[in-house]
């Protein structure tokens, strides 16, 4: 059958995840498209519209569930990345608040720093003309 899945039960959420993202972005794609065809002149316009975007949404469609449901190379690539996210370890809420104020505050010291060399620079420069006020 054509429309076989392929390792149906395997990599659900990576697969369904990835789908929802690729059809997202045809959606939009198909949106701005029909926007742009709507400069058309025609009396007709409205099923040129309709047309394109049901023919997009229909091949795109078909490609998003060959990628993501029946190509072997990257349903197996989808079901090895869930498999690898499960094998995680992922740190605690405490850890990740913790790691969060280190990023935050080493973030703002590196900000000073450098706001503090810009400042000696540009005093460096003015005192040697090169800069003007």
């Amino acid at each position: 059958m054509a429309l076989k899945i392929y390792k149906s039960g395997q990599g659900y959420y990576t697969r369904m995840v990835s789908a929802v993202g690729c059809g997202l972005l045809v959606g939009t794609g198909v949106l701005w498209l029909w926007d742009q065809l709507s400069t058309i002149g025609s009396d007709h316009r409205l099923y040129i519209q309709g047309g394109v975007a049901a023919t997009l949404v229909a091949v795109f469609g078909l490609l998003i569930f060959y990628w993501t449901g029946a190509n072997p190379k990257t349903c197996d690539f989808l079901i090895a990345t869930e498999g690898e996210m499960k094998k995680v370890n992922w740190p605690s809420r405490q850890e990740l608040i913790g790691s969060t104020w280190v990023v935050i505050v080493c973030t703002f010291l590196f900000a000073l720093l450098l706001a503090l060399a810009d400042l000696l620079f540009s005093t460096f420069f003015l005192w040697v003309k090169v800069l003007e006020k």
